[in-house]
């Protein structure tokens, strides 16, 4: 974020950040990265720091803090540092919003103390084999049978799929109803029926385990349908806008310090006798991604003040997406040329971005569903 957006607090509270990774993240990434996952503690040590639940209560163990730059914040410095095997994001920015908005006061309780202790790991299960962007075509079903929905369906491509304890699962409960028949039920560690398949190997995020999730006649408590039952689909719609936003602010910080680090290996690196950086077309390179930087610098802070004031629409959120995204996908390619052949060795952190890169456009929903939602909303 600008300087301008940032107060003391907020800077202390990037200092710790800052902190906290350097000394308990960095040092392990590479390992982690090997191992496709995180280990438990790490959540446990983000809960002691208070980099979770950010938005929660107090009274539940929250920070209390409902300001959307600290999520920012915690965000923008994971990429910025190059730990992207966290999934903090998932936690504050995916599956508690929900939480906050359509959980009653037991589930709150139940639930909200152990999010943001990092006891629990959750995860957001709405992607399916036949149903990617499009969740009106979603397959899994949950018939109430007494007390007890009886979930039966498949889960795709989920972040923390392996690891997490609490899943938010979209399902069909009245199935002739289309979209408007699908509800959010929150599925917990140790149902019976619930099967973890392999982790997927990726071609970046590789300290991220991505799984599918299978479910079998699982007996899942009413009280654990969230909100109202059929009205699941307008439950994402509204969550949707912040969900985007977390994957524009990762796509800006990713996008300042691929820049900064290219632009002083062209100061260092030399060719036919001079600073690559000397050459015309090095200048225009990074001239033309450091003003694009800046231009979604100004738009992606002045969404986070809307988004604040709960005035972002979800236009907005889906122009936020689609641009940072894609800038990311460019600049990254654009800074791996210009560091050759170095910058296909996995030692340089460009080739790691680069591939991580690559899968912004897609999740949160792809870009050409960003278009067509923007596009909707111009009356075409």
């Amino acid at each position: 974020m600008r300087e301008e957006l940032l107060n003391e607090e907020l800077i202390m509270f990037q200092d710790s950040m800052r902190e906290f990774l350097k000394r308990e993240v960095v040092p392990n990434h590479e390992q982690w990265e090997k191992d496709g996952h995180v280990p438990k503690d790490i959540w446990l040590k983000a809960g002691e720091n208070n980099f979770l639940g950010i938005d929660v209560p107090e009274k539940y163990g929250g920070s209390g803090i409902e300001d959307f730059r600290y999520n920012s914040v915690v965000i923008e410095e994971v990429w910025r540092a190059g730990t992207t095997c966290l999934t903090f994001s998932v936690t504050n920015d995916l599956v508690i919003p929900y939480l906050l908005r359509y959980a009653n006061e037991e589930q709150k309780e139940r639930w909200f103390p152990k999010l943001c202790s990092g006891e629990t790991i959750s995860a957001l299960g709405m992607t399916e084999p036949s149903a990617g962007s499009d969740f009106a075509a979603i397959r899994t079903r949950a018939k109430l049978d007494g007390n007890h929905y009886i979930v039966n369906g498949q889960k795709t491509f989920i972040t923390n799929g392996v690891t997490s304890d609490l899943v938010i699962v979209a399902c069909k409960t009245n199935p002739d109803a289309g979209h408007k028949g699908m509800s959010l039920l929150v599925l917990e560690r140790g149902m019976e029926g619930i099967e973890r398949g392999k982790e997927f190997k990726k071609i970046g995020l590789k300290g991220q385990d991505t799984a599918e999730l299978f479910f079998t006649d699982v007996k899942v408590p009413k009280e654990n349908l969230l909100g109202q039952e059929n009205q699941g689909f307008y439950y994402m719609m509204n969550n949707l806008p912040q969900e985007r936003m977390s994957i524009a602010v990762s796509a800006l910080a990713a996008i300042e310090t691929v820049l900064d680090y290219t632009i002083e290996y062209c100061k260092e690196r030399k060719a036919f006798g001079r600073p690559i950086g000397n050459f015309q077309n090095s200048r225009f390179k990074l001239a033309e991604m450091k003003t694009e930087a800046e231009i979604g610098r100004i738009f992606i802070d002045d969404c986070i003040k809307k988004l604040n004031e709960k005035k972002l629409t979800p236009e907005q959120g889906a122009m936020a997406k689609w641009w940072a995204s894609d800038l990311q996908v460019r600049v990254a390619d654009q800074c791996l040329q210009l560091h050759g052949g170095y910058g296909y060795i996995l030692e340089y952190p460009i080739a790691r971005a680069f591939t991580d890169a690559r899968i912004q456009p897609i999740w949160g929903g792809t870009n050409e569903i960003m278009k067509e939602i923007i596009g909707r909303s111009l009356g075409l």
